[in-house]
């Protein structure tokens, strides 16, 4: 499966990274390069919202801010931070991961894939974020935004199982900005939040209307007008 010869990719990722650029959200963790705060981030997101994440992860990068303080961190202090998220099975994971780093890494996160994904509570969708946001690699993003985005512009259908399928993660390898894969996996996460919505989408006010099977057929006349 891949995208049909007459999609314009090129003028896709134009259209997404100029909108991005004047309606982007702002996170604290996306102001850094350090991959020691971005895996933390990623691991605090997974499951919660991101706005609940951002005052326990700067409260956390406060207390701990290496990997090294972690791994010497005792699990109630931990827990008693990461509490207020729910979700406690992190705080385990969380003290392993960083005793792992220790150990094996010399306190570093490492940046290939398969170092990632072998530390504890590091799964693939966090390797791969980490891999691109922290170390710049063209990594495509699996998660429920990603994946509905994909249907709707190539009409699709999208299950609970899209997020782990094969040609899911094809189409979006190559719909990622290999030049700017930072930038444009952040964008395309922000236009899946902010208008691609899984309820009610602004298909009106979508900066990639022109290109999305799903947006034309909603729109209809509207959209004939508009070009």
């Amino acid at each position: 499966m891949n995208f049909p010869d007459d999609f314009d990719l090129e003028t896709f990722r134009k259209d997404l990274l100029t909108w991005w650029h004047k309606n982007q959200r702002s996170y604290p963790w996306r102001e850094t390069r350090d991959p020691y705060a971005i895996t933390i981030a990623e691991v605090l997101l997974h499951r919660t919202r991101a706005d609940q994440v951002v005052p326990t992860y700067l409260e956390f990068l406060k207390k701990y801010p290496s990997v090294r303080q972690l791994a010497k961190a005792c699990i109630e202090e931990i827990q008693a931070l990461v509490y207020p998220l729910g979700l406690r099975w992190r705080v385990d994971l969380l003290s392993k991961m960083a005793q792992d780093l220790h150990s094996r890494f010399n306190d570093q996160i490492p940046s290939k894939r398969e170092e990632l994904e072998s530390l504890p509570g590091i799964s693939h969708y966090i390797a791969t974020a980490v891999r691109c946001f922290a170390f710049g690699y063209p990594d495509a993003l699996l998660d429920t935004n990603t994946v509905r985005i994909v249907g709707r512009l190539l009409d699709i259908p999208v299950t609970d199982g899209s997020r782990r399928s094969r040609e899911f993660r094809i189409l979006l390898e190559t719909l990622v900005d290999t030049q700017h894969p930072r930038l444009f996996n952040f964008a395309l996460l922000d236009h899946g939040a902010l208008v691609c919505r899984s309820r009610s989408p602004l298909c009106d006010e979508c900066p990639v209307l022109q290109h999305c099977c799903y947006g034309r057929s909603e729109v209809g006349v509207n959209f004939v007008r508009m070009v």
